[in-house]
């Protein structure tokens, strides 16, 4: 398809740049094929049914923006994936001028040796540091990475480091909040497990590639970025329990139906999944275990937007982004949410 199929204009004054003042007091838009209503986030458990499950990703956000000096030229990195003993790929700028070998300088003590540069600013690099004594100094020496249509508009701060996290975070890693869990309370989710509601977790940690544009004009000639994955047997096992016994999956967030769908076969099992995933969905997608999705409004033309197209259809999207600019929704990271129910066939 072509990518500006999935363009729309958004009023600049609808981008949010704060969530709202409590994490489950944000609206919710719930789409049932053509049907749109207008609901609150605290309305969730009138739309899913005792012994569904709700499946979260309990990825934690890492300080993985760093200013440091490359013979006393100023070099801004954002990592983007864990590569083990203080390997990261990242992304540079500028990189015109970065070549293998050169060693950036960071405060702390921290300093990272290129070892390649790929395309679009990619770079890999070895830290002078691993494990304990990376996330350490990466506590001291970078920031809360915000994506660009916030971090333009604002300084980031120490509110971020809350906001930004979703309050059942446990696995550090990620450079990008699952922004769909954000919405979520321990006090919200205690009553959805009081209703029979059921949850799993599952890790996907979520790279800088979220928030790059799509170049290219058809969506068969994007590449995407890999994110690395974690679904245990237990958790597969509790997945594919709930499909035998009638009842619905729902992943909260983008990132946890691509990892559940990377961990699925073609016959629609769940099996455990530990690696890397680069999976990219675009309408006439055949869907195999996601039944409902709980997701954030995404960027005109973006990932996140054609794939949120192919789960609930593509008719069907534009139609709601449309109802939630005129009513005035809250897009992207700390904006408001939606609640897809899969169009049937996909």
């Amino acid at each position: 398809m072509r990518v500006d199929q999935f363009d729309f204009k958004l009023p600049k004054e609808l981008i949010a740049i704060r969530p709202a003042a409590s994490r489950d007091g944000a609206k919710l838009l719930v789409v049932d094929g053509k049907s749109c209503r207008d609901q609150m986030v605290l309305d969730l458990s009138w739309f899913i049914n005792k012994g569904d499950l709700l499946v979260f990703n309990d990825t934690r956000v890492i300080p993985a923006r760093l200013t440091g000096k490359r013979r006393e030229a100023k070099m801004e990195l954002t990592l983007h994936m864990n590569m083990g003993g203080g390997l990261w790929k990242a992304f540079a700028k500028p990189a015109k001028k970065l070549k293998p070998l050169d060693v950036i300088i960071f405060k702390g003590g921290l300093e990272g040796c290129v070892l390649n540069k790929g395309d679009a600013g990619e770079v890999t690099i070895q830290f002078n540091h691993s494990g304990q004594q990376l996330k350490k100094a990466l506590q001291e020496a970078g920031v809360m990475p915000l994506p660009p249509y916030i971090a333009s508009q604002r300084p980031i701060d120490e509110r971020d480091e809350v906001d930004y996290q979703t309050v059942y975070s446990k696995r550090d890693g990620a450079v990008a909040a699952p922004t769909a869990g954000l919405h979520f309370t321990e006090t919200l989710q205690e009553q959805l497990l009081d209703l029979g509601l059921e949850s799993a977790y599952i890790t996907l940690h979520v790279g800088a590639g979220t928030f790059l544009p799509v170049k290219v004009d058809d969506t068969s000639e994007h590449k995407m970025h890999s994110e690395y994955g974690e679904l245990s047997k237990v958790v597969a096992k509790k997945i594919n329990e709930t499909h035998l016994r009638g009842n619905k999956v729902i992943a909260v967030g983008t990132t946890s139906l691509r990892l559940l769908e990377s961990a699925t076969d073609k016959d629609g099992k769940v099996t455990e999944f530990k690696g890397v995933t680069n999976i990219f969905i675009t309408p006439g997608y055949k869907f195999r275990v996601v039944d409902i999705l709980m997701t954030n409004f995404h960027l005109p033309k973006s990932t996140l937007f054609m794939l949120v197209s192919a789960f609930a259809g593509f008719d069907n999207m534009k139609a709601a982004y449309a109802h939630a600019i005129k009513n005035a929704y809250r897009f992207y990271s700390y904006g408001d949410s939606s609640l897809l129910f899969r169009e049937e066939g996909l």
